[in-house]
């Protein structure tokens, strides 16, 4: 008696289909070159944002609150949209919708936060008031937003230019490069637009009752960006086509919705942490330390110009625009030095004896840098006292002795190095010591992505109540980074665990916001 064949055995073997080949190395320097659009706002936002906030009426106690949402959107939504690019079934592709409908949603919270005064005045806020509850409620909407569509942007567009690879390991390293040269070529493309104090007579009509010169710049900053990234990503998306995903039948149910999605990325998540190994368990501390150390400077650098070093108040005077348009040339030299220095990563461990000695040395040099700008700080108080009393006590200037400036431009510049480091030595770290426990690459680096964002959410709610403790300004938030930095550098020294000799460090890889 035959035996009846299996419904297995019935179904015929799918046609052999041969492997995807890498495409053109331009196909991927033009989805890479939208990287130089996402970070030209990237950059906007760590200059221009926190002075603008308190030019609405937001006090700086609660400004960094605000930006809770770049760590909490990197948690949530960078998961969840990977997922579903992974299996969408559009005819335009698995990528390219989500790159379409980000750059979207990027245009439409940008223009929320430009217009974000001259909406609140339209709607009833005073001009003549220091708070504007209608232009806050209207720019933290479209902060949030941004963030959002940032995520939602820059998650896909790796994901493509790893399609585009199709798996060869050259070309990923190559689309990675430039990925990260775009990232470069944004950040100080948007730190010398945010630097220049007359960019509102291009677009005159920026200038408004609600909306005076430091605002009109930003708007025009902001219109700039908004053309840049629609510009690079309608050309990445006009030139590089993809072909619609056919899911296998057994994905059936996945495809259609019924599959575990983020919820199933967080409970494996979590699973892992259970589990995790000495080496990820001492590298997640010296990555958590590392970023309450840097997370204090990156929200506040320019307002610390402003303020402590110029000696401004926001809305009154010329001082404190000055330090805020200086401070974002310190940022501009700052990605300068971090760009050239991503290239020096490996040849500079080898000199100092190993990735965890530079990782060490170099944190010892931003908890200096940190404690620095106490020093500058005093410099320019001493100086403004000495100049009011020869001047008999007139009002603030915008002007500083060269050699300050020159300092605090300087400690900018030399934050560059530790920051290249930060961006490439704890992701590296993070494959090596996950391909020797045996656990999967991305399921480590969301475990690594966790130490990054705690720390942030952290910063966000604990640096404002505690610089309110000391009179307000930025100072004990940095004191606090500094002896973080300094933590880590000891950890590093100490507990970091030393990756095997022959391990090339590859320092195209970069942190999240």
């Amino acid at each position: 008696m035959a035996t009846k064949p299996s419904s297995l055995q019935q179904q015929r073997p799918p046609p052999v289909e041969l492997p995807p080949q890498p495409s053109p190395l331009r196909k991927m320097i033009l989805v890479a070159s939208i990287a130089a659009g996402v970070q030209f706002g990237w950059a906007l936002q760590l200059s221009l944002l926190t002075p603008y906030v308190q030019l609405l009426g937001i006090p700086h106690t609660w400004a960094a609150f605000i930006w809770l949402c770049g760590p909490m959107a990197g948690l949530f939504v960078q998961p969840t949209v990977g997922y579903y690019s992974d299996r969408c079934t559009s005819r335009f592709g698995r990528r390219r919708p989500f790159i379409a409908a980000g750059t979207g949603l990027v245009a439409f919270a940008v223009f929320l936060i430009g217009f974000a005064a001259d909406l609140g005045h339209a709607f009833g806020d005073r001009t003549d008031k220091t708070a504007k509850p209608r232009a806050i409620g209207i720019f933290v909407t479209g902060f949030w937003i941004l963030d959002v569509a940032n995520n939602m942007l820059q998650g896909p567009c790796r994901a493509l230019l790893a399609d585009l690879a199709a798996e060869s390991a050259s070309k990923t390293r190559n689309a990675n490069a430039f990925f990260s040269f775009f990232m470069a070529v944004g950040n100080v493309l948007g730190y010398a637009a945010g630097a220049y104090r007359h960019l509102y007579k291009v677009f005159p009509f920026t200038l408004t009752k609600a909306c005076d010169v430091y605002c009109a710049n930003l708007k025009s900053c902001f219109f700039i960006s908004i053309a840049l990234l629609v510009s690079l990503t309608t050309i990445a998306l006009s030139c590089v086509r993809e072909k619609p995903f056919v899911p296998p039948p057994e994905e059936g149910k996945i495809v259609n919705g019924t599959g575990g999605g983020a919820v199933s990325f967080f409970g494996e998540l979590f699973g892992a942490l259970r589990e995790l190994p000495r080496s990820m368990c001492i590298l997640l501390m010296v990555t958590c330390l590392n970023w309450i150390a840097w997370f204090p400077f990156l929200l506040f650098d320019t307002d610390w110009m402003g303020k402590e070093v110029y000696g401004g108040m926001v809305g009154q005077g010329s001082a404190y625009d000055t330090g805020v348009h200086v401070g974002a040339l310190g940022l501009m030299l700052n990605s300068v030095v971090l760009g050239l220095m991503s290239l020096a990563v490996g040849p500079l461990a080898r000199v100092v004896g190993g990735v965890k000695r530079l990782w060490g040395i170099v944190n010892l040099i931003l908890a200096v840098c940190l404690l620095m700008t106490v020093l500058i700080t005093k410099e320019a108080e001493h100086y403004r006292r000495e100049a009011t009393a020869h001047a008999g006590g007139a009002a603030e200037s915008p002007y500083l002795p060269s050699g300050i400036k020159i300092g605090a431009l300087s400690l900018f510049a030399v934050l560059g190095i530790p920051l290249a480091i930060t961006y490439s030595i704890p992701f590296a770290l993070a494959s090596i010591f996950s391909a020797a426990s045996g656990q999967g690459q991305g399921l480590s680096l969301g475990v690594l992505n966790l130490a990054i964002v705690v720390p942030q959410m952290f910063v966000s709610v604990t640096s404002g109540p505690w610089d309110a403790l000391f009179g307000g300004g930025n100072l004990p938030a940095f004191v606090v980074g500094a002896v973080a930095a300094t933590a880590s550098s000891i950890l590093s020294f100490t507990m970091l665990p030393s990756p095997p000799a022959d391990v090339k460090i590859d320092a195209t890889g970069v942190g999240g916001h």
